[in-house]
């Protein structure tokens, strides 16, 4: 699942993998490429931190989320 805020015409990219270990993988992409990742062995704590970096994202004036589901 990847979702996007969007601020000025530039964009924020958010993600969650699943891992094959088992696991989930927020993966913050910012607008000039670099990558920030956190793991998460339970979805509720993942769920918690997509949340949060919404609100932060909202907050810091950036529009969305946007996204699709795969």
């Amino acid at each position: 699942m990847f979702w996007w805020f969007e601020r000025h015409g530039v964009y924020v990219r958010c993600e969650v993998l699943d891992l094959p270990g088992g696991g989930y993988e927020l993966r913050i992409v910012d607008p000039d490429g670099t990558e920030h990742a956190e793991h998460f062995s339970d979805s509720t704590d993942l769920a918690k931190r997509q949340r949060t970096v919404e609100r932060d994202l909202t907050a810091q004036g950036w529009s969305g989320p946007h996204g699709w589901n795969l």
